[in-house]
């Protein structure tokens, strides 16, 4: 039977992550890994445990992802980072949400699974961001959500432009804008595979960086 679901996994040097990741995503599921500008051996690992492979030069998260939804054929894409910090299990519940339309987008609100997950200096950008978000359009979620699932034609009519970090949250101010249902459940925050580092909660610097490209789409 031919998935009804593709998974996105935006992906910049993440082969030790994908090693135990991929074998684990349920086989229900389509598979399409964007190699952003990695230096490993992301994309070939990636094709041998059978994943689709795009490549995608420009660098950037909304580039990445843009990328991964336009290969996408499936009638729901689902995006979720390729780094080993998410069970691709909790997507199921997502992808109910939006099949028997009890959404129009399922995102997982993140819930660590111990202390020292979600870097201090990452959590609380994000609180700041998701109270600006809440004030200016209502969005009634706890997170910018890494783990999202909706139509794929729903997606593409948004048109978010954005191609940095400011991507997911351009995408709920837009769909906010658009009165889209977004049902936000609790999803498992793993420590991310070893080898790997986060570009955005894996420094000060970069959770800063990702700031300024959400207060550029916030303006």
């Amino acid at each position: 039977m031919d998935p009804i679901c593709t998974v996105v996994l935006p992906c910049r040097d993440e082969a030790a992550a994908l090693e135990a990741l991929l074998p684990v995503i349920p086989a229900t599921l389509g598979v399409v890994v964007v190699d952003n500008g990695s230096r490993d051996a992301t994309a070939a690992v990636a094709r041998r445990h059978g994943a689709v492979v795009v490549t995608e030069p420009r660098p950037g998260y909304g580039a990445a992802v843009h990328a991964g939804v336009l290969a996408v054929t499936t009638e729901l894409v689902a995006v979720m980072d390729g780094d080993g910090s998410f069970d691709p299990h909790d997507l199921a519940a997502l992808i109910d949400d939006v099949r028997r339309g009890a959404a129009t987008m399922a995102v997982g609100r993140r819930r660590p699974v111990r202390r020292g997950v979600w870097p201090w200096h990452a959590r609380l950008g994000n609180r700041w961001v998701v109270a600006v978000l809440r004030r200016r359009t209502g969005y009634a979620g706890r997170d910018i959500p890494p783990m999202r699932v909706c139509r794929r034609a729903d997606l593409l009519a948004l048109d978010v432009r954005d191609r940095r970090f400011g991507y997911p949250l351009e995408l709920l101010v837009k769909a906010q804008g658009a009165r889209w249902r977004i049902v936000e459940r609790d999803v498992a925050y793993h420590p991310r595979t070893a080898g790997t580092r986060s570009k955005v909660s894996g420094s000060v610097r970069g959770t800063l960086r990702a700031s300024l490209d959400f207060r550029r789409v916030l303006r």
